[in-house]
């Protein structure tokens, strides 16, 4: 059930004060002793909570073996296993990986193979949509003019359309789908031509953007474009990706498998690690030397993100974040039957947002929950609306439960 969306001014909250000492699973306990319920993952990275006694482990005997293996002169033993390991969990067809350190050298890594592989410089992107903060990065990033701002010129051969956020266009899902489809094909006639475009960047989950859902439809008919034109459809998987939805990834939801498949923060458990997976096609023109990076494939980063797909899978994490994704999701949209103020909930697995109609209420919301519930979140969204869960895919159903009554009195305090 929606109302009507909020304005688009910008008033971000975060929990800057918080000394923290140390951490566990879904709790973290600052200098003074308190403990917090951790609703923010760090922002989507520790999926097995933190300090995974597995993940730990992992880190502390490679790091007696190997902190530093330069990948073009030394093969250390994490390489291939770790390749292996995202094979097996890979969207059909992506079978080759580039390993990189941080989500925006990911979605960098997008661009150049893109470039290289179609020998076409432009790229498409999408309203609300954030894919980091370096130039390159930041000039696909349309989510917050903060992003952007004072860093100009940034790089060129970037073209926006809009995302099927139906809440906001007040349209139903289908046909938000449909207007954004058509937006698309619009940018063909009018700015960028086919011949011209290398590929489309999305966010099968909008992250920052809002944490919207689109319909499967979105994803279904960006594949159909790419295919026709011979263009590179990319996921950028950096949030919503290594189980967080429910699925390895957020793009099987939709049934579609990309050209390449960006991930991070999620993939091990707190450590620095990202990369992208490649369908064979997209290094037909790639040149020894032309990508790369010291510490891409990081030997500790390596058996920190083997671990915690083991760890994933041995604990069955995907399948729990399914599950406790349904009882918060359900337990968000029996909130909105007695708050005015949440005029849409949305949510894919342990990904649910609530977007407030008054954007001025979040900041007290999340103060409340973080002073009186001791429960942590964030905002999101265009203008800062959107009050975002992202616990660690390890939470149990008490802690959805304590994180929800802390919501619940959080908006009645602060009416």
């Amino acid at each position: 059930m929606s109302t009507q969306a909020p304005s688009r001014s910008f008033v971000s909250w975060r929990a800057a004060d918080i000394d923290g000492d140390h951490a566990s699973g879904c709790v973290i306990t600052t200098a003074d002793g308190t403990e917090l319920l951790d609703f923010t993952a760090g922002i989507g990275v520790v999926s097995t909570g933190h300090c995974h006694p597995r993940v730990v482990a992992a880190i502390q005997e490679q790091a007696a073996r190997f902190i530093h293996a330069q990948a073009n002169l030394v093969r250390h033993a994490m390489l291939e296993p770790l390749g292996e390991a995202l094979a097996e969990i890979a969207p059909p067809g992506i079978d080759h990986f580039f390993y990189a350190n941080s989500g925006a050298e990911a979605i960098e890594s997008f661009v150049k193979f893109a470039r290289q592989a179609t020998r076409r410089s432009n790229v498409i992107v999408f309203e609300g949509s954030f894919h980091g903060r370096t130039l390159m990065a930041a000039a696909l990033t349309m989510s917050n003019v903060v992003y952007r701002a004072g860093f100009g010129p940034l790089p060129e051969g970037v073209y926006v359309a809009p995302y099927p956020y139906a809440y906001a266009m007040g349209e139903d899902p289908e046909t938000a789908s449909e207007l954004a489809l058509e937006a698309v094909r619009k940018l063909f006639k009018t700015q960028t031509a086919p011949e011209d475009t290398a590929g489309i960047l999305v966010e099968p989950v909008l992250g920052e953007g809002g944490y919207v859902v689109p319909p499967p439809s979105f994803l279904v008919g960006l594949r159909e474009i790419c295919d026709e034109h011979g263009m590179a459809l990319g996921v950028d998987e950096v949030q919503c990706g290594v189980g967080r939805t429910g699925r390895w990834w957020a793009c099987e939801h939709s049934g579609v498998s990309p050209d390449i498949l960006c991930f991070a923060k999620g993939i091990a458990s707190g450590f620095p690690i990202s990369g992208v997976g490649l369908r064979p096609w997209l290094l037909r023109n790639a040149t020894p030397g032309s990508h790369g990076g010291t510490y891409g494939g990081n030997a500790i980063g390596c058996a920190a993100a083997l671990a915690t797909l083991e760890v994933i899978r041995d604990e069955r994490l995907v399948e729990n974040a399914a599950e406790r994704g349904r009882q918060l999701l359900a337990a968000c949209e029996r909130l909105q039957e007695r708050h005015a103020v949440i005029g849409d909930v949305r949510g894919l697995g342990l990904m649910v947002g609530l977007e407030l109609t008054d954007p001025a209420r979040v900041r007290p919301v999340l103060t409340h929950m973080l002073e009186s519930g001791k429960v942590l979140a964030l905002s999101c969204g265009p203008g800062g609306a959107v009050i975002r869960f992202v616990p660690p895919l390890i939470v149990r159903e008490a802690e959805v439960e304590r994180a929800v009554a802390a919501l619940d009195t959080a908006l009645a305090e602060t009416a």
